[in-house]
């Protein structure tokens, strides 16, 4: 079994990368940005049924700062790279989450280089992929890059592509035999442990709060988080990854008011809250100059991003669970865990 560090372990999607690497029996290191952060990990992982995890240690390290990555990288044979600034709302300036996001990934993989590490595995998005691009039928794959001069290119999106950018260019100019494999997920759900998610989660629940009269026309990629934590582990230590991407997408886009009826369909009055229209794009427009997060929403407005996952089925045998299952697996967490309204 080997030691692997997991950056940002107290995420959504790091925490359950830290729950399969803990069932797979490995010795695992996670990073947090502060101690107390560790109380929260250990609660979503007995939430996630690993009860006592004797075999995972905790470093204190942020994106922004040298201190901690030496320590923690420091006999690790892999790195699993997921932790990324995040944020709800469009930042006034890009560079509150560009620079964290690029010089935090570039600090990873140095000291993981010096720590004489064999592979390290980067979380990027499909966001890296599918952006700043006219309209195609084609779908999206992981020979695309984002056009960083797109309208529709947001700090968050620019923040992915250039940090991943950054990673692939380390390993060309200065990587001195590291190894690295990207995965590029889409919209990611799936059982939540605790009150840490994403903003994709934020969207199924604002829908079962009944937080907005009608959805915005918005489509996106779906997959569960489970899976992309699998895909991880698999980049991890597959011979043929080495150097390669990889998209997590489950079969075709959904739009939020796909969404908005499948949870209608299946939880009956637990979505009673659910709206059930769609509203016009003039309307959100305007609805975004008095309400901030709706900023990020207005350039997505009617756009179809398709993206494919065949190589990672093919080369890695990855197998991804339906869109619908990854959306109601979300809800039901959610409500389990009281985090929507009663």
């Amino acid at each position: 079994m080997a030691t692997i560090l997991v950056t940002g372990g107290s995420g959504f999607v790091g925490i359950h990368v830290v729950l399969q690497l803990l069932a797979a029996g490995h010795a695992v290191r996670t990073t947090v940005r502060r101690p107390d952060r560790q109380v929260d990990v250990l609660a979503m992982l007995r939430e996630g049924g690993a009860a006592a995890p004797e075999s995972l240690s905790f470093f204190t390290a942020d994106l922004t700062a040298d201190q901690g990555w030496r320590e923690a990288v420091a006999g690790c044979d892999y790195v699993i790279h997921v932790a990324s600034p995040l944020s709800t709302s469009v930042p006034k300036d890009e560079n509150e989450m560009i620079v964290p996001a690029r010089d935090g990934t570039l600090r990873v993989l140095r000291a993981a280089r010096d720590a004489g590490v064999r592979r390290v595995v980067v979380t990027s998005s499909l966001g890296a992929i599918g952006y700043g691009h006219k309209p195609r039928e084609k779908p999206f794959d992981e020979t695309d890059w984002t056009n960083l001069d797109g309208a529709d290119v947001q700090p968050y999106i620019k923040s992915k592509t250039l940090a991943e950018r950054a990673a692939w260019d380390f390993i060309a100019r200065e990587g001195n035999g590291l190894e690295l494999s990207v995965i590029n997920p889409a919209g990611i759900f799936g059982p939540v442990l605790g009150p840490d998610f994403s903003g994709s989660i934020e969207i199924v629940r604002s829908l079962l709060d009944g937080a907005m009269p009608a959805v915005p026309r918005v489509y996106f990629g779906v997959v569960d988080v489970r899976d992309v934590a699998d895909l991880h582990l698999r980049a991890m230590t597959a011979p043929e990854a080495k150097g390669e991407r990889f998209i997590a997408v489950s079969g075709d886009t959904m739009s939020i008011l796909d969404i908005g009826r499948l949870l209608r369909r299946e939880l009956g009055p637990r979505a009673r809250r659910v709206p059930r229209l769609q509203a016009p794009d003039w309307v959100v427009r305007l609805a975004a100059t008095r309400i901030p997060l709706l900023q990020a929403v207005v350039p997505m407005l009617g756009k179809v991003r398709r993206a494919t996952g065949a190589k990672a089925e093919t080369m890695l045998g990855w197998q991804a669970r339906s869109g619908e299952e990854a959306i109601l697996a979300t809800a039901e967490s959610l409500i389990r865990l009281g985090l929507v309204k009663a």
